[in-house]
């Protein structure tokens, strides 16, 4: 509300000059004014159009050495469009989406766990699916060294060209930090500020550039998050890459952090690296989700086939204050080939429970059914919207 008053009073402050410089004192204070105008000072005016943001966050987008075996075709080339067939709608329609790529495109040799590079088509497939932010930051994006993390960036770089992609998490010099981290997004005249950084990297990049955020570097998130209100952010969304692989509770450290990442003005918490789904918790009336789990993958562990896709609504209404609805959760289940059909589909779980009879192979539907119910309870996240949790930010200080 505080930005509403303020362009009134750069409005009418305007007003007062160019009335004054024209006509002069004593004209001005005869002035007739029209009746249009008589009405900006009886009427409220909206400053703003009311508009809404959908914002999608995928988890974990791997890529180990099977997927790469099923994905290779005679001509040398790598088709990756069973993936995300069934999600595509729902990921193209959200005005900005989000991805956790984890893994490296190194270049030939490909490989999987546990150093991955993955084939470039994958990330090409990512994006042409209507992923519009690539996450960068997390324990894999040294596997081929800080050269293979360079022609990461180098590949994302012609994706940006090519689809109008962000990447953030990761920066290749000084310049490129400076403005990805953190990374700000507009649509429909809102601002989001993205700030992903990792608890740490399986392998050390042996260089100054580039670098990605550590957890421990509590100045530079800090740094960010401020730079982020400074910016005027509508909405302020941490995405660390943390926690206890397999868990599906958080940690004591995960919620100290989590407590710290809101104490200094994030809006909302989206985690990633446990490869399972992990519980949900609000702090301070904000939301934490502290694990989404893998969006694809080989795994087949228990629970790792589970994955959550996480929708977020802002709202600006016609006063510009911004309010941030119930979250979203969308269960997914990553079919390895040879249970729902030959190769590797994502399933939004909910619409496929009565479709047992399509599966090529009904044990991988039981599964899914086994897991779903399993991490429903052990969690708390339910399938759908929260009725609780809704935020209202404002952020025009």
């Amino acid at each position: 509300m505080q930005g509403a008053v303020r362009h009134i009073a750069r409005f009418l402050s305007c007003m007062g000059i160019f009335i004054a410089c024209s006509l002069g004192q004593a004209a001005a204070q005869s002035f007739p004014f029209p009746t249009e105008w008589e009405k900006l000072w009886t009427q409220a005016v909206p400053l703003f159009h009311q508009d809404t943001v959908e914002i999608c966050i995928l988890g974990d987008v791997m890529m180990h050495t099977k997927q790469i075996e099923k994905a290779a075709a005679e001509d040398g080339t790598y088709d990756f469009s069973s993936y995300f067939r069934a999600i595509k709608d729902k990921i193209s329609d959200a005005d900005i989406a989000i991805a956790n790529m984890e893994f490296t495109l190194g270049g030939k040799p490909y490989s999987g766990y546990p150093c991955f590079s993955a084939p470039d088509e994958l990330a090409e497939y990512v994006a042409e699916c209507g992923v519009d932010v690539f996450l960068c930051a997390n324990n894999h994006i040294f596997d081929k060294g800080a050269s293979g993390a360079m022609r990461t960036l180098e590949m994302y770089e012609m994706l940006k060209e090519s689809h109008g992609i962000s990447t953030t998490g990761l920066s290749k010099d000084n310049e490129a930090f400076e403005k990805e981290f953190p990374l700000l997004v507009r649509a429909k005249g809102i601002s989001v500020a993205l700030v992903n950084f990792t608890y740490g990297t399986n392998i050390g990049s042996g260089k100054e550039w580039p670098k990605v955020i550590r957890t421990g570097n509590r100045r530079e998130i800090e740094k960010a998050i401020s730079k982020a209100e400074d910016a005027d952010a509508d909405i302020t969304v941490a995405l660390p890459h943390w926690g206890q692989e397999y868990k599906l509770q958080h940690s004591e450290a995960q919620e100290e952090t989590a407590r710290w990442l809101i104490g200094q003005g994030a809006d909302m918490i989206i985690g990633t690296h446990p490869h399972v789904v992990q519980d949900y918790q609000e702090i301070d009336g904000k939301p934490v989700v502290y694990s989404i789990g893998n969006a694809v993958s080989n795994m087949s562990a228990t629970n790792t086939q589970v994955g959550l896709m996480t929708t977020i609504r802002i709202i600006r209404d016609r006063n510009g204050d911004v309010t941030m609805m119930p979250v979203e959760f969308t269960y997914l289940w990553c079919s390895r080939p040879g249970g729902f059909d030959d190769t590797y589909t994502v399933i939004p779980i909910r619409e496929y429970l009565d479709r047992r009879n399509e599966w090529k192979n009904p044990w991988d539907y039981e599964k899914m059914i086994s897991s779903y119910d399993r991490i429903r309870r052990e969690t708390g996240i339910e399938d759908g919207i929260r009725e609780k949790q809704d935020t209202n930010i404002n952020h025009n200080k």
